[in-house]
């Protein structure tokens, strides 16, 4: 239930990533349709047809290590990977949320300094224009950076206290969390949704 499905408009564009019991209840609810594809093609299932065809999957032997299924009582489903919204008309938005988590996404959860990964609870926000002197809190002022050299830099630049920046920060296109889940496998086929962007 961890994994992530695609949500789409009637125009199959892709305007959210939603839970896996949301997208389920959502085609059981008959307000959206699963969005298959295989071999280049795009197949449409609603929830009973989805279900014999991962029947039918199982009976064959065709279940993929990467692929995420679900145990009910009597049966066992498949994780659809898109959906398509029945009556949902609204274009996507394109704007990413300027928060700490898309910061370190960002980053890669890499010190932005020293150039090491850490996890969270050991990185910290850093303002490359110091906030004392005036440094904005934007995409292109704030880096990820661990602990140790956030207090090394203190309230200078980087060029001041000889620490340069790994690379210059910059908005993302698009979010950072749907970058990384585009690189797995098993979201695949969300390229033929999402447009690829240049960072």
């Amino acid at each position: 239930m961890q994994a992530a499905v695609l949500a789409l408009n009637r125009n199959y564009m892709a305007v959210h990533v939603i839970s896996v019991r949301r997208a389920f209840c959502l085609i059981f609810k008959e307000l959206a349709e699963v969005i298959h594809v295989e071999n280049g093609r795009f197949l449409t299932y609603d929830f009973d047809g989805w279900r014999e065809y991962c029947e039918l999957k199982l009976d064959l032997g065709e279940r993929k290590d990467h692929e995420d299924w679900i145990r009910a009582v009597n049966f066992e489903i498949q994780v659809p990977r898109v959906i398509r919204l029945s009556t949902y008309d609204r274009l996507p938005k394109n704007t990413v949320k300027f928060n700490r988590r898309n910061i370190f996404l960002r980053d890669g959860h890499r010190c932005q300094y020293c150039g090491n990964r850490y996890s969270s609870p050991r990185l910290s926000l850093d303002h490359v224009m110091p906030k004392s002197r005036g440094g904005p809190d934007t995409w292109e002022n704030i880096v990820c950076a661990c602990l140790d050299c956030n207090v090394s830099k203190g309230g200078r630049t980087p060029q001041e206290a000889g620490m340069p920046l790994l690379q210059k920060p910059s908005k993302p296109k698009r979010s950072p969390l749907l970058n990384r889940q585009l690189m797995q496998p098993k979201y695949e086929s969300w390229k033929h949704f999402i447009p690829q962007v240049s960072e």
